[in-house]
């Protein structure tokens, strides 16, 4: 058994995306630039913002936070995006979500100009991703891509399940398991919560990708020996016992899932890491695309 180690992995990324800025520099020219908006004060998307922050400076980017009160007027947010589209400095920026719940969400995210959508939420960016074209592709499956790269893990030909549907994880990830590509040539079966004989699909799985936002979900009797397990979830369970009053668990019994897995994400350290350092690598992509 391996652990896809994504703390190891992101930290290599952003080693090369430094280099790479650094030759920017050298010829004199602007280095990468990316905007964060955070609606608010929710301690979760001002840690994941900070951590993105963190990130900016460790590879040489250059990075700004917007950060209004969550009283905002959706108007005026619209004004702050409409902003960013305009600014020839900002490469790339995110609209940290959740907003709240006075804004549409997608009625925001649809405004971002798709060529510094680096999050690659904008329809646009998802309908060339599915249509094997260039664009930016969101940032956790663009991780989990790489991990499966790197790792040198085979996907032609290989029964992939994914566990969750969602925009962000579940649906891009069955669009790029299966392209023309490595990762890719793989057969894909997205699941979810309804579907019947659960079990019985992912016992046939020789990679299960589960991002279905619960503790433990995925248990020893559904894996098979050898199985390729990636776990995107990410989990507080209360825990009077830990010093912060809860810990952190995957959509995976890892403990007992690891003994029968050939490779497997841990959670923290696993996907997590690759999230914030393919936003990264988009953010590059995005200053090469406007430079030319």
């Amino acid at each position: 058994m391996t652990i896809l180690d994504g703390r190891k992995m992101s930290n290599i990324i952003k080693d090369e995306i430094a280099q790479e800025v650094q030759k920017i520099k050298e010829k004199g020219e602007k280095v990468p630039h990316l905007a964060a908006i955070i609606v608010g004060e929710d301690p979760a998307s001002q840690s994941y913002v900070r951590s993105k922050d963190r990130a900016c400076k460790r590879v040489g980017f250059e990075s700004t936070i917007i950060n209004p009160p969550a009283t905002i007027s959706e108007e005026d947010l619209i004004s702050q995006i409409e902003k960013l589209n305009r600014d020839k400095n900002i490469d790339g920026f995110i609209v940290q979500l959740p907003l709240p719940d006075h804004i549409d969400e997608q009625k925001v995210l649809m405004l971002i100009d798709p060529d510094k959508d680096v999050d690659g939420f904008h329809p646009m960016n998802f309908g060339k991703m599915a249509l094997d074209l260039p664009s930016f592709i969101p940032a956790t499956p663009f991780g989990i891509l790489e991990l499966l790269k790197r790792y040198e893990i085979p996907t032609q030909g290989k029964n992939t399940v994914v566990i969750g549907r969602s925009h962000i994880v579940g649906r891009p990830m069955s669009i790029l398991m299966s392209r023309k590509d490595n990762p890719g040539n793989s057969t894909v079966t997205v699941t979810h919560r309804h579907t019947k004989n659960l079990k019985e699909i992912c016992l046939n799985a020789d990679i299960l990708i589960v991002a279905i936002g619960s503790a433990d979900f995925l248990t020893e009797d559904m894996v098979k020996d050898g199985a390729v397990v990636i776990d995107v979830g990410i989990n507080r369970v209360e825990d009077a016992n830990a010093k912060r009053g809860y810990v952190l668990k995957g959509d995976v019994d890892f403990e007992k899932v690891k003994k029968k897995a050939s490779f497997i994400t841990p959670v923290p350290g696993g996907v997590g890491p690759m999230t914030v350092t393919m936003l990264m690598k988009n953010t590059l992509l995005a200053r090469q695309k406007h430079q030319k």
